[in-house]
């Protein structure tokens, strides 16, 4: 070995080591932080040490998430993980597809036979025991299926329209199945989708609302009735968290508030009462969807100043925590319950209240995998 090449080695060792102790010395030095705003998930504590945890592996493996988790400058690293893996051409993570104009798509996961059947036999059992009371079911297509041209080369939108037809053709027909692909893959060139988040925009579920209008009998609230306020230019939504994919631009929000309904809206298991269905301080924190209702609620009751008597009965995700200011002006009351934290009876609720409408809504990749769905039989 010449004496360049010793020389070499030993500074390269030398730089490796330094780097390595510098590390070293960060993490011991760097407080522990408790949760990631950009994953937004809480991170890996210190583990509690006991001797039974040592030996079951417990200890170690806990140990090892912690380490992952509370690495000096985590974020920095993982987009330079996340930089190298575009670089390389790599087109998903975690579920998630990085596609083109910087879009994050969610993979659509094919449902079982028996579970798809399931939640088609309890919807249907749920309108036999409420004849009187008209049913609407709306799946609302997520990005994969609308943005197709926004999919990396050679990757396909998957089977979610399959899905979305083998329910339409299989619900009793006295069922009013609403359609919405249509109309949303007629805007796909308009902003109708987060590019960073699984949700529609608001403009999304305004086009949506329109064609649920025209199968309701009921006429649509025109743009110019709406206070139309962009709230934020910052947000990175749930794909964003889930993907790990770096340096991509953030999403805006727009809301659509009415120049003149008037309302109070009840959370029933907060016991809590408010005026308005937005929560602005959540454009503070990392999640700025739940600036729509505060996020998910088991039961929520809306009067309005509508005079009509009609009452609607909402059974959703959060889809349509968007969706529903936009029913302001057309009942006198809506009552939205979310299955997967309500855990009373649909039936009563319905017969106490004396609901004449009720609309399912559901994106399509949560409906699927959702089995709350199936307790409306009960």
């Amino acid at each position: 070995m010449s004496q360049y090449e010793k020389i070499y080695k030993c500074t390269m060792v030398g730089l490796l080591s330094l780097f390595i102790g510098g590390m070293f010395s960060v993490n011991i030095l760097t407080p522990n932080k408790t949760f990631s705003y950009a994953e937004n998930r809480k991170l890996e504590q210190f583990p509690e040490f006991s001797f039974r945890n040592l030996t079951e592996k417990k200890f170690t493996s806990n140990y090892e998430k912690y380490i992952s988790d509370q690495f000096a400058f985590r974020d920095f690293w993982i987009s330079v993980k996340s930089d190298m893996e575009r670089t390389i051409g790599k087109k998903e993570n975690n579920g998630v597809y990085i596609g083109k104009d910087g879009f994050l798509l969610q993979k659509f996961s094919k449902p079982e036979e028996q579970d798809v059947k399931s939640k088609i036999e309890a919807i249907n059992n749920f309108h036999l025991a409420n004849p009187n009371v008209k049913k609407h079911v709306m799946l609302v297509p997520t990005a994969i299926s609308i943005l197709e041209n926004k999919l990396p080369n050679y990757v396909s939108r998957g089977d979610e329209l399959t899905y979305i037809n083998k329910v339409k053709k299989s619900l009793d027909k006295d069922i009013n199945f609403i359609n919405i692909y249509p109309v949303l893959s007629s805007k796909k060139d308009e902003y109708i989708y987060y590019k960073t988040d699984h949700h529609w925009t608001t403009k999304g579920a305004y086009y949506a609302y329109q064609e649920l209008s025209k199968n309701m009998k009921f006429t649509s609230t025109k743009n110019e009735s709406f206070n139309i306020k962009k709230i934020t230019n910052s947000f990175y939504g749930s794909l964003y968290s889930k993907a790990g994919f770096r340096n991509i631009d953030p999403d805006s929000i727009e809301l659509y508030q009415s120049k003149k309904d008037k309302y109070k809206v009840e959370y029933i298991d907060e016991n809590k009462t408010s005026t308005s269905l937005y929560e602005m301080n959540n454009i503070k924190k990392k999640d700025k969807y739940t600036v729509f209702l505060n996020g998910n609620h088991p039961l929520m009751k809306i009067t309005t100043d509508n005079k009509n008597e009609k009452k609607l009965l909402i059974v959703k995700d959060s889809y349509a925590n968007s969706f529903l200011p936009f029913l302001l002006s057309h009942f006198s009351e809506i009552h939205v319950v979310d299955l997967r934290y309500y855990n009373e009876s649909l039936n009563m609720l319905m017969q106490k209240n004396k609901i004449n409408d009720m609309l399912l809504l559901y994106n399509t990749n949560t409906f699927f995998e959702d089995s709350s769905i199936n307790a409306l039989s009960e």
